[in-house]
């Protein structure tokens, strides 16, 4: 007799390596009761996707958590609250259209395009600084910084204040991106949430007196039919822009390296023919792509292959689990890096599809394309990969590399 399937992000074997799980669920407990998380965990591709897309689910998930909460968890998670309903990924039609319509001006694909050349400096900047006689810790010399000078620079921040941005940042993971082990996560969120929101007010007020060439002051002077952003939704748009411009791209990077290691042939293919690094950050984010899961709130009551939830059930659709069903993907558990087609759902569906997407696309194609063009021979170092403790996100903390 088989053994139950129970789905629990906090064991390793699952952090390090979901994909055999995943596969298990979606041949044999597609819509997965886990009474670890206490939610429904969907793993198949077209199932993710109309979670993703349908009005039986609702993304404004964290309001009806915070509002069930009876213990302090309620007082020490006010501030947090008070910013995160304003994120664009909680919120609902019509609120999430007005809001995405003035980010879409900011973050406009002029914009975007217009950053390459300071990325390629960047990039160029960091991958000549690492040490190529020693291991190296990818994560930490090159991941993190890329991502997070890019966002710096386009917000008009100082790289200077990065470090204790990072801290804040890491602080408001915890709880955002559900981590199973951190004891203090809803304090350490809060902590991070006050001093990130007040860094922005402050910034927020000097851009009001002195405007600048940048995503801030554009924030500040964007309107519409309604006016401008209120001071709140100004100070969680910054937040989001900054945690959202650096996290998911480091994670991509990281696991796109992890990736082409464990692959030789690939990165081989790929130092062959650099035009093939399109198709690859595409293979990349579909093979062990930065965006676990996306979380909902059932809306409504209603069945899916036979099970019912119940109207405030949590979801989580579990995308890597979705982008290689192969129900939907030849050889899915394979990374092929001319792959086409290549619909996979890491950025998202509909009125969620990810702001900073084509960011995120341009930091991983001139990242990835100069790094194995310069060493080619790029291997794992003595020490171990580490991964983050989140069941939203999933990439390394952690990649020792031996460069040639």
């Amino acid at each position: 007799m088989r053994e139950p399937l129970i789905y629990d992000p906090s064991n390793d074997a699952i952090r390090t390596n979901p994909f055999p799980f995943y596969e298990a669920l979606q041949e044999h407990d597609p819509v997965h009761w886990s009474p670890a998380i206490k939610s429904w965990v969907i793993t198949r591709y077209d199932d993710v996707r109309q979670v993703a897309m349908t009005s039986n689910m609702s993304s404004d998930r964290l309001r009806p958590f915070y509002e069930a909460l009876k213990d302090e968890r309620r007082d020490i998670l006010s501030g947090v609250m008070r910013y995160l309903n304003e994120w664009l990924v909680f919120k609902a039609p019509p609120e999430h259209t007005r809001l995405r319509k003035m980010m879409n001006v900011v973050f406009s694909i002029q914009l975007i395009q217009s950053r390459e050349v300071a990325i390629r400096k960047t990039v160029e900047q960091l991958l000549e600084a690492m040490d190529q006689t020693h291991e190296v810790d990818f994560m930490e010399k090159v991941a993190v910084l890329l991502p997070a000078y890019v966002i710096l620079d386009m917000m008009g921040l100082p790289r200077e204040d990065f470090a204790q941005i990072k801290r804040w940042s890491d602080d408001l993971r915890l709880f955002i991106g559900t981590s199973r082990s951190e004891e203090d996560k809803y304090k350490k969120a809060r902590d991070g949430a006050d001093r990130m929101s007040s860094y922005f007010r402050e910034v927020i007020s000097q851009r009001r007196n002195s405007p600048g060439d940048d995503v801030i002051t554009a924030m500040v002077t964007a309107t519409d039919t309604n006016g401008a952003l209120r001071e709140d939704e100004l100070v969680a748009m910054c937040m989001l822009v900054l945690f959202g411009g650096h996290e998911t791209t480091t994670s991509l990077l990281g696991s796109a390296v992890v990736a082409l290691i464990k692959h030789p042939e690939q990165k081989q293919n790929l130092y062959d023919d650099p035009s093939l690094i399109d198709s690859a950050v595409e293979e990349f984010l579909r093979y062990d792509g930065p965006s676990n899961s996306i979380a909902r709130v059932a809306a409504v009551d209603h069945e899916l292959h036979g099970k019912k939830l119940v109207a405030g059930d949590r979801v989580f659709a579990m995308i890597n689990a979705a982008n290689r069903d192969p129900r939907r993907f030849d050889r899915p558990h394979e990374l092929i890096l001319d792959r086409t087609p290549n619909r996979h759902l890491t950025f998202g569906q509909g009125l969620h599809f990810c702001l900073g997407a084509p960011l995120a696309r341009l930091e991983a194609k001139v990242c990835i394309g100069s790094l194995v063009a310069q060493y080619p021979a790029m291997r794992f170092g003595k020490g171990d990969v580490k991964w983050l403790d989140a069941l939203v996100m999933r990439g390394p903390t952690q990649l020792p590399l031996v460069l040639s």
